[in-house]
């Protein structure tokens, strides 16, 4: 993503993922400071140091997946990377749909809406989706997630860029799915460019500002990041957040979904 796109995707989610700040309970009977780390896909570079330093450190994350171009294998959800998926399930990670192929959406329709996929075979494309077209395309990563895990996904979904609609929102409802943005301080940085936003201040930024409910973004690999945030920077991150008496915590334990998850 360019650096404009960033800087408008990451004030439009102020008001998505703002209500996860401060509303939560603790994963566990010992920590009142939960924060919820999520992991979106990417060109999955770094998934394996990404996954090592979550076991090392015992955290747990919800991974938001979508089918995109890798830099080895055939694609994030295909069959090389089934495997790394497939291990971390047995660790206890939860897994949500980002689209099957990372569909923006750009606007709403009278049966649906105008999307535009950054991956697949209409990449680049915009075109009209209706709302079974949208909501099949949630579900194709839901399926494929549970195909080669052996664990069901989560309700859950985030829209690529967190760009939503009312209308979106509602519609992917009606198909069972609830959508998780981020809070404002959880986003980490990691798409930004790193010669303005180097990961020593990033990783300052976000151990000063990230209070105990929220939701945090980042990616197994940036494609236009020339120095990589993780496994750099998530390491650090996560031992400052313990040193401040945080814990980490899967999107099931959220108590903004929690009750949604259950019903579904």
């Amino acid at each position: 993503m360019r650096l404009n796109t960033i800087v408008l995707i990451a004030v439009s989610v102020f008001s998505v993922g703002a209500s996860a700040q401060n509303t939560s309970t603790p994963a566990d009977a010992n920590c009142s400071k939960p924060v919820y780390l999520t992991l979106d896909t990417g060109h999955m570079g770094v998934a394996q140091q990404i996954a090592d330093v979550l076991r090392a450190e015992h955290v747990k994350v919800t991974f938001f997946a979508a089918n995109e171009r890798t830099k080895v294998g055939d694609g994030s959800l295909g069959d090389f990377w089934a495997p790394w998926w497939k291990a971390r399930a047995n660790e206890g990670h939860a897994f949500a749909s980002h689209t099957w192929d990372h569909t923006y959406w750009r606007g709403d329709t009278k049966t649906g809406f105008t999307v535009r996929p950054s991956q697949g075979p209409r990449a680049g494309q915009s075109f009209a989706m209706t709302v079974p077209q949208y909501c099949a395309e949630i579900k194709k990563s839901d399926d494929r997630l549970q195909q080669i895990t052996g664990v069901k996904p989560l309700p859950l979904f985030r829209a690529p860029g967190g760009k939503t609609s009312v209308a979106l929102i509602n519609a992917a409802k009606s198909c069972g799915y609830s959508h998780v943005g981020w809070s404002p301080a959880g986003f980490l940085g990691d798409e930004l460019p790193s010669d303005q936003y180097p990961n020593a201040q990033l990783l300052d930024k976000a151990l000063k500002s990230i209070r105990s409910g929220d939701i945090l973004l980042a990616h197994l690999g940036i494609w236009d990041r020339k120095d990589p945030w993780a496994p750099a920077v998530l390491q650090p991150l996560i031992q400052g957040l313990k040193s401040q008496g945080f814990c980490f915590a899967t999107l099931r334990d959220h108590p903004q979904y929690r009750d949604w998850i259950t019903a579904h």
